[in-house]
């Protein structure tokens, strides 16, 4: 574990502990402000304290359990005009308190008397709560909310997301937990206490900060627009981490950059052509399909014509592959053919098995629809089987990888905790056994003598692909523009773990 990992595991732990500490200052704070309105009453109106009815927004923890979001209490502070005295000397007061207050703003509102209710300052500290209410102002209150903190900050923000002042899910885990409803954060609630049970998420801390640092690493080192990935339990489906750069801060007040569209969850909300990744899909299909086995060679020799189209290799042989060659040396020539032997059709329909012609849904609502080909032509199944001219989910392309290598079912992915037992009943072959295995050995090989060999790791049996596609500009695929991605797995002989990596426009 990494000394930041630690340093973060411990703000997560002090962050708790400030939550209890604020909880109990505060009830200390509100016992004050029940004596200003109640004991310290000398007939006239004082401000007075309102507590805000509301079903408790449940904490966010990972799978050991470690905070990720939490409520912690705060004041806000409103008016009612009808009951106002002076408006321009409560304003002046006011102001004296809180800085940043908008007084020409707040005058306005203040001066239609036809209003009920006027914010004046949200979220302020205990101690600003005492001082406004010190001052005595007729019709101006208090009213005891919650303020939703994130203390792993960016880290975890493209997952957990963050809600607005008023508590409620803008994006990520916490939009998912209004989406269930007010009764399922109702069950949640715990009898004895009142107080809601965390909603425990499969991501692992520290995993997840691993993953971030090394992209963080990577992006600046290749000066890339973006980067993003992610790792997954193969098995159960579970996301153990997930990785979004640029991220954003969801603490912050001003929502602008979390908004921001440079700063959309580019693995689930964005769509991307993965380039050669997508060829392991189609050697799975060919295999599948009966069409090509191990031993079978195609001729490689010459671009492949099609219509106005010549398909090349990047890597070429120019001789005659072996299936198992044509993927170690990540042939387009080799895998187009062994496309257009399964056929047109079949083709698209073990995409679509596969799920990648759908959109994927998991609890995070930033999901995007994959991008197809407007007809299913000759063309269009030729450069779907490397991995153009069409475009998907990253993690859509993640979870149909570790499906043909971990015995042949698509397991949905989630960003909530699940057992392997729970996982296969809700998965669905895809795959025989057997053509996982021969996916398995591919993959090893790869990373053995091909195209992946950077991520063979001493003592780990690491499989891979690597992946490059020319990315879309003003209409047109641009050689200068690309996107780079690898998918791994390991241990190869039984995978668990499948790591997406992607970068955006590196530079070399």
């Amino acid at each position: 574990m990494t000394r930041a990992t630690v340093e973060h595991i411990a703000t997560g732990r002090r962050m708790k502990t400030a939550a209890l500490t604020a909880a109990a200052v505060f009830a200390v704070v509100l016992a004050r402000a029940a004596w200003l309105s109640v004991v310290a009453s000398d007939g006239a109106e004082r401000p007075r304290v309102v507590h805000k009815q509301q079903i408790p927004r449940p904490d966010i923890v990972d799978r050991n359990g470690r905070l990720l979001a939490a409520d912690i209490p705060f004041a806000s502070i409103f008016a009612e005009p009808h009951r106002m005295l002076d408006i321009d000397e409560a304003v002046e007061k006011l102001a004296t308190l809180l800085p940043d207050l908008d007084v020409v703003k707040l005058r306005r509102q203040l001066a239609d008397r036809r209003r009920k209710f006027v914010w004046v300052a949200r979220h302020v500290t205990p101690d600003m709560m005492v001082r406004v209410l010190d001052l005595g102002i007729p019709g101006v209150r208090v009213i005891k909310e919650k303020r939703r903190v994130y203390p792993m900050g960016r880290l975890t923000a493209h997952v957990i997301g963050f809600s607005d002042v008023d508590g409620k899910g803008i994006s990520g885990i916490e939009r998912y937990l209004d989406r269930r409803g007010k009764l399922y954060t109702a069950s949640l609630i715990k009898p004895d206490d009142g107080k809601a049970a965390p909603a425990a998420l499969s991501i692992d801390l520290r995993v997840q900060h691993a993953l971030r640092d090394e992209l963080l690493t990577a992006r600046k080192k290749f000066r890339a627009i973006a980067a993003g990935g992610l790792v997954m339990n193969a098995r159960s489906g579970e996301i153990l981490a997930l990785v979004s750069l640029p991220d954003f801060n969801p603490n912050a007040r001003d929502r602008k950059e979390a908004l921001s569209k440079s700063r959309l969850n580019r693995m689930t909300a964005g769509v991307y052509e993965l380039g050669s990744v997508i060829k392991a899909v189609t050697f799975a299909m060919a295999l599948e399909a009966g069409t090509a086995n191990l031993d079978k060679r195609y001729d490689a020799r010459f671009p492949l014509i099609i219509g106005r189209r010549k398909i090349k290799d990047y890597h070429a042989q120019r001789r005659w592959l072996s299936v198992p060659e044509i993927f170690v040396h990540s042939s387009n020539i080799g895998t187009a053919k062994m496309a257009l032997e399964v056929g047109l059709e079949h083709h698209r329909a073990f995409l679509k098995k596969v799920g990648l012609m759908n959109r994927l849904r998991t609890e995070l609502p930033e999901s995007a629809k994959p991008l197809l080909p407007r007809r299913w032509s000759r063309i269009a199944s030729v450069t779907a089987a490397f991995g153009h001219g069409f475009a998907v989910q990253p993690l859509q392309g993640a979870a149909v990888i570790a499906a043909l290598i971990n015995g042949g079912v698509l397991i949905p992915p989630t960003f909530l905790k699940r057992d392997e037992k729970t996982a296969r009943a809700l998965g669905q072959r895809v795959i025989s056994g057997a053509t996982s295995a021969k996916m398995r050995q591919r993959f090893r090989l790869n990373a053995i003598k091909g195209t992946a060999k950077r991520a063979a790791a001493p003592g780990w049996r690491v499989g891979g692909k690597t992946g490059t596609a020319e990315k879309v500009v003003n209409g047109r695929y641009s050689k200068e523009h690309r996107l780079t991605s690898f998918i791994g797995a390991f241990p190869m002989d039984d995978p668990r773990y499948v790591v997406l990596v992607m970068l955006d426009d590196p530079q070399p």
